[in-house]
């Protein structure tokens, strides 16, 4: 699975005008589920997600956690995030997993960072959607199963 983090104070998306899903203070977590990965895929990412040390201690540092700071989670189906870009103008998306999988693996992401102890709201999958942010730092981090 691939992922893109963003420490936000805030963020929301919306469909057709209508908000679906909103979190803040905590993470923007835009997800794809490439071939080959499972629920323990997304489990792993989503511990991963939950211990990385993003936010700020009283010093200042970067020492906590979301869990540690009661922050809240976003989570956005990004089929994009799996675009191959080595030839030609146009992406190609063939290294995203098929529409069925990637739905089913984006929920379970979801459910197992809420299972975890974080407060986890979604978009809509397959949607056309508008997300908004409010960028913390600005932190953004990509992570990669496949790098792991």
């Amino acid at each position: 699975m691939r992922a893109l983090l963003q420490r936000v104070t805030e963020a929301s998306v919306s469909v057709d005008g209508q908000i679906v899903g909103q979190c803040g203070p905590g993470l923007l977590i835009l997800i794809c589920a490439m071939p080959g990965d499972t629920p323990d895929t997304a489990n792993a990412l989503a511990t991963k997600v939950s211990k990385l040390r993003l936010f700020k201690d009283d010093a200042g540092k970067m020492n906590l956690s979301i869990l540690q700071t009661d922050g809240s989670a976003l989570v956005v189906s990004q089929f994009t995030l799996a675009a191959d870009t080595s030839r030609g103008n146009r992406p190609g998306f063939s290294g995203a997993a098929k529409p069925d999988e990637a739905e089913r693996l984006y929920l379970h992401f979801a459910k197992a960072l809420q299972d975890l102890g974080v407060a986890t709201e979604t978009g809509k999958f397959g949607a056309d959607m508008a997300v908004t942010l409010t960028n913390d730092g600005p932190v953004t981090l990509w992570l990669d199963t496949d790098a792991a």
